[in-house]
């Protein structure tokens, strides 16, 4: 221990917790919880100490050397981009889009005329305006058809609990009464306007207590009626509909709507249409096993599929309502291939396809036959998202890379040549010398495993780089190329970024999501393993200067790597993580989890979560790394309670010097956390990392482009 860390530790010490030896019996398994009191947030108990922990963070990192100078520097880089957009569609003639502005704290709600004229931008739904304080977040928005109403769900703290307000788009006004409850919700409109379908959890009396936060459902609000005189829609849309949640959608010519059903998070769906005249009820077109996991509307009863059954990276599929209402009757117009197909857009005469190539994207174009007519040009190593139709004949999409701010772009039929819009970011900050190497580390299977690493061009091999790993592997979602320009302090350091895509994501389709979920959870383990090791034995790193960075399943990952290779690197950061595999699913969104996770009331996954729950993992008298564990104390998808359990652990347990810190956030998930909320957290992370690989930080030249 240096001079310096003996300083730090007098500061204030970690509250040692009480072990009170819970136990809990698994299929005749007896597991001790020495912690579990920790689990009742409301405890004045558990609030104290969870104060004293974070208070000891807190002073720990603030009392580091160079916490300050990144701070202005975090606090710099977060400033220095311009404007970014998001959510981009369009309603009748007017565009709508979700527009990020520092310093303002949070996104707002925009309008404009024309996507290449700024000067028709107007503000709708300013949510600083609401709450100056930047606690309050736009969760989600649906226009109606002609773009004169929209749909806002706005939520506090972070903790996604929305309330759906109406607004007069000419007007910033608010019509009609609030409707809440539509955490995780969606809205469809119909076709005149004249109220929409929308999906809520239960209103407190509707269900037991316990049940509130499940059991969402389908219900229709009437703009001239208040939500207490909503009708139910559609309920019990699956045999265990506890845990369903649903995507809504109108067809462009105001004919259908469409519940697209999610049994949990783990990637099943079910699809459900209905008419919109009154009175009309929902059919089920695809079932679970028809492993039908996206939907879009086309015209003239046209619906089409995106199918993994049989196609694990995916296949289009077309259905004509008014022939069939099921999915077995559908033709197959974009075959399987070797890109995994992400997502797409139909317009008039073209099928718009977002393809992954093990995490870069790539846009194919087919023809309604099934035809394809050619690719988009996009940038390097980059991602599209976003893709949507507009009118009739065009689609927007936006494009980014880990170097190059996002962009959104426009392109329509015939054409294969798109045009960037006005919603183009631009950062001053140059990352030209920067550059994105594509290499590939070996799973002890012999799984190929891709990884992105950014490094300064020049950046010599000798293992004494500061490398900072990031992964996350799971619900089948893909780590795509993404431009943050916060990265640029870790890089103008001279250190190393590398980026995982492992299995349990969904960089190579259904099959590869798979391999990383339920009983084979530890195969994303063991693809972060071999990453780290890559970097270490091509000279990138050593481990005593390596970094390990992941935040919710991905800071299961990292908990993973604290209990099963402690010594692979010098200091993890686990954000929002799950970390007690075994009691995860009694509390409400962990509920949600058991289609990826798997459940401990089945032998065989109870045997699989048991072996590989970092909690659980813990030794005594192990040499831990220096770990930052981070929670939000309202976050609705994962209880703080899991980093809690583990920092009193790994506290109790570990034999190093290495610090053990908890920070605890006033805010949630970090999915709307303010802008200066995510500065101070970037800051602390940071300066945390920094000292631990005994980085001097230096201040640099502020290089623009």
């Amino acid at each position: 221990m240096t001079d310096v860390d003996n300083v730090k530790q007098r500061l204030t010490e970690p509250p040692p917790a009480a072990r009170r030896g819970a136990a809990n019996t698994y299929h005749g398994v007896t597991v001790t919880d020495d912690y579990q009191w920790l689990e009742d947030g409301t405890s004045d108990e558990t609030q104290r100490w969870t104060r004293a922990q974070d208070a000891h963070t807190r002073v720990y990192i603030g009392a580091l050397p160079n916490r300050e100078a990144v701070r202005e520097r975090v606090s710099e880089l977060m400033h220095a981009s311009s404007v970014a957009y998001g959510s981009v569609q369009q309603s009748g003639t007017t565009y709508f889009a979700v527009k990020q502005q520092p310093p303002r704290q949070q996104p707002f709600l925009v309008t404009l005329d024309d996507l290449d004229d700024l000067a028709t931008e107007t503000v709708v739904v300013d949510p600083n305006e609401i709450d100056p304080g930047g606690h309050t977040a736009i969760e989600f928005y649906e226009p109606s058809p002609d773009g004169g109403l929209v749909a806002v769900s706005l939520s506090k703290d972070g903790t996604e609990d929305g309330t759906l307000y109406v607004y007069e788009v000419a007007r910033r006004e608010v019509v009609g009464s609030p409707v809440p409850r539509v955490r995780s919700g969606s809205v469809a409109w119909r076709a005149d306007g004249s109220g929409f379908w929308y999906t809520r959890l239960p209103h407190r009396g509707e269900r037991p207590d316990a049940d509130l936060e499940f059991y969402q459902e389908i219900w229709f609000h009437s703009l001239d009626g208040s939500a207490d005189d909503d009708r139910r829609d559609l309920a019990g849309v699956f045999a265990d509909d506890r845990i369903a949640q649903s995507v809504l959608q109108a067809s462009p010519d105001g004919r259908w709507v469409m519940d697209l059903a999610e049994r949990g998070d783990g990637g099943e769906w079910e699809i459900f249409v209905r008419p919109q005249r009154e009175g009309a009820t929902w059919t089920r077109i695809a079932a679970l096993d028809d492993k039908c996991v996206a939907a879009r509307f086309g015209w003239d009863d046209e619906l089409w599929l995106l199918s993994l059954n049989g196609a694990s990276r995916g296949e289009i599929l077309r259905l004509r309502l008014d022939e069939s209402l099921s999915a077995g009757d559908a033709t197959r117009v974009v075959p399987a291939g070797e890109a995994t197909i992400e997502s797409f857009a139909v317009t008039r005469s073209r099928v718009w396809v977002a393809d992954l190539v093990g995490g870069p994207s790539q846009v194919r174009v087919f023809d309604h036959a099934g035809e394809q007519l050619g690719t988009l040009p996009v940038l390097p190593v980059s991602s599209v998202g976003g893709l949507r139709r507009v009118g009739e004949t065009e689609v927007v999409y936006a494009n980014e890379s880990f170097v190059e701010p996002r962009s959104w772009w426009r392109v329509g039929e015939p054409e294969l040549e798109p045009s960037r819009s006005a919603l183009a970011s631009v950062c001053p900050i140059d990352f030209s010398g920067i550059e994105v190497v594509r290499e590939t580390a070996t799973s002890p299977d012999g799984t190929r495993v891709p990884l992105s690493v950014l490094q300064g061009r020049g950046t010599a091999r000798d293992g004494s780089n500061p490398t900072l790993l990031w992964g996350y592997g799971g619900y089948g979602i893909s780590v795509k190329p993404a431009f943050n320009p916060s990265r640029m302090l870790w890089l103008e350091q001279g250190g190393v970024l590398a980026v995982a895509n492992l299995r349990g994501g969904g960089e190579y389709g259904d099959e590869w999501h798979r391999a990383g979920a339920l009983a084979d959870k530890q195969n994303v383990f063991d693809d972060f393993t071999a990453c780290a090791r890559h970097l270490i034995e091509t000279g990138v790193c050593r481990s005593d200067r390596l970094a390990l960075m992941g935040g919710s399943n991905g800071g299961l990952l990292m908990g993973a790597m604290v209990t099963q290779h402690p010594e692979l690197a010098r200091v993890v950061v686990a954000q929002v993580p799950v970390l007690d595999m075994l009691r995860v699913e009694l509390h409400p969104n962990g509920a949600y989890n058991v289609t990826e996770f798997g459940t401990v009331t089945d032998p065989e996954l109870f045997r699989a979560l048991h072996a590989y729950s970092p909690y659980h993992n813990v030794t005594d008298d192990v040499a831990y790394p220096a770990v930052l564990l981070t929670a939000g104390e309202f976050d609705p998808r994962v209880d703080p309670y899991h980093a809690k359990k583990m920092a009193a652990r790994l506290q109790a347990a570990t034999t190093s010097d290495e610090p053990v810190l908890l920070r605890i956030e006033a805010g949630g998930h970090g999915l709307t956390s303010s802008l200066n909320q995510r500065i101070e957290e970037i800051t602390d992370v940071y300066a945390f990392v920094f000292d631990r690989l005994g980085i001097g930080y230096r201040a640099v030249r502020r290089v623009t482009a």
